[in-house]
């Protein structure tokens, strides 16, 4: 069985008033709101990497002569 850890957060008075919406209208608690939405951005900051990787390489072999669809070939 997973455990959890307790943190306690500060939020803005807006932003909480917000999170207690949604956790609401979800029917969830605010603690998983609040999980779904650092999970997102785990996400998103992971996307973003991937991207800037996927960028530099791309960069790289371009200045080596390969064309777009060279780069593309073996994907």
């Amino acid at each position: 069985m997973a455990t959890a850890v307790k943190k306690t957060i500060s939020l803005p008075p807006d932003l909480a008033k917000e999170v207690e919406e949604m956790a609401r209208e979800e029917g969830k608690p605010v603690s998983e709101v609040i999980q779904d939405a650092l999970r997102l951005a785990k996400r998103e900051r992971l996307k973003r990497e991937f991207y800037q990787v996927q960028n530099y390489w791309s960069r790289r072999q371009r200045k080596r002569g390969f064309s777009p669809k060279e780069i593309l070939r073996d994907t």
